[in-house]
């Protein structure tokens, strides 16, 4: 994984509930389109879930 997806990652952890990507981008101060390309990155690794739609969330390990 590389510091991006780290920092995401652990944004999302510190929300503590299922964000948007548009809200981990304010958090981060990245460009939510970046966020969003990331967020996918993620989720095809495992590491993040779409508990509801537009949505997601760390895998609880």
């Amino acid at each position: 994984m590389d510091d991006r997806e780290n920092m995401i990652l652990d944004e999302m952890k510190k929300a503590g509930k299922p964000v948007r990507p548009g809200d981990v981008a304010k958090s981060a101060g990245m460009d939510s389109k970046e966020v969003s390309k990331i967020i996918d990155s993620l989720k095809k690794k495992g590491l993040v879930n779409s508990p509801k739609r537009c949505y997601y969330a760390p895998v609880e390990e």
